[in-house]
């Protein structure tokens, strides 16, 4: 009987953990509308500590064609990570993601260098964690 007891306890168990890693979600952490004249913008994420706290992290542009070449991620008690040439982000579509140093971390905010293509005046750019 303890035998059986024990095999669901384990199988119940096994389920709940399972369930946690059907909660990891992708999310806006920050937004940001740029403009044509600016070479850069930063863009802070929002949420308490918790909710900055991710596994990954990627950025995504609608409106226009934008051309990046630097993105400066800032962790919090963490080194700054430079991710160099990422390249022309066509509008609607993101970057490959990246993960946070160690298992996970928290994301302070972005510093992008861009340029925004086709004469656009504007465009969003989105920063998203992973969770």
């Amino acid at each position: 009987m303890k035998i059986k007891t024990l095999i669901v306890t384990s199988l119940v168990l096994m389920g709940a953990a399972g369930s946690a890693s059907a909660a990891d979600k992708w999310f806006v952490l920050g937004e940001q509308a740029i403009k044509s004249a600016d070479p850069s913008v930063t863009i802070k994420s929002v949420g308490n500590r918790w909710e900055k706290d991710i596994k990954e992290v990627k950025l995504s542009v609608e409106g226009a064609d934008v051309e990046i070449t630097d993105a400066v991620l800032h962790w919090d008690n963490r080194m700054d990570d430079t991710v160099s040439d990422v390249g022309v982000l066509k509008s609607g579509g993101q970057t490959a993601s990246k993960d946070a140093p160690g298992r996970k971390a928290r994301l302070t905010s972005v510093t992008v260098k861009y340029k925004i293509l086709n004469d656009a005046p504007t465009a969003t750019l989105r920063v998203w964690g992973f969770d």
